[in-house]
């Protein structure tokens, strides 16, 4: 009796010291990823934001969508600050912030435009209806 219950506490004991052993591994191994990471700059989400930015401008963000675009420039050049900075982590996330601002605002300027061209094309029809209502009286 007395040889199993040692057995048990020394397999135990072992597992409990490999599971630690993992876990310091991961979590080593976890910081070196974060710290590679952290030295790198954003440049392609960069691309990314200021292509989303050039969109939503050429959409007419700027005149239809006039908060999001701000917003979208401001958080660009927060990024571009932090970029300088070289703080990466940081600039990532204002990065990625501008570019969700510059795409609600291109998506916002489409929506406007084409409710526009509805209302324009409800006003032709409108129009071609009371013609041919002249020429018939």
């Amino acid at each position: 009796m007395e040889l199993k219950t040692m057995k048990t506490r020394t397999s135990q004991s072992s597992f409990n010291h490999l599971r630690g052993l993992k876990l310091a591994a991961l979590a080593i191994g976890g910081s070196f990823i974060l710290a590679g990471c952290a030295g790198n700059p954003p440049s392609e989400q960069f691309a990314v934001t200021e292509s989303a930015v050039n969109s939503a401008v050429s959409a007419g963000g700027t005149e239809f969508a006039a908060v999001e675009m701000k917003s979208a420039q401001d958080k660009l050049k927060q990024a571009e600050i932090a970029m300088h900075d070289k703080k990466y982590d940081e600039a990532k996330v204002l990065a990625e912030q501008a570019e969700w601002d510059a795409r609600v605002a291109e998506r916002k300027a489409q929506a406007i435009k084409a409710e526009q061209a509805v209302k324009d094309s409800q006003k032709g029809v409108q129009e071609l209806r009371q013609e041919s209502q002249r020429t018939v009286q």
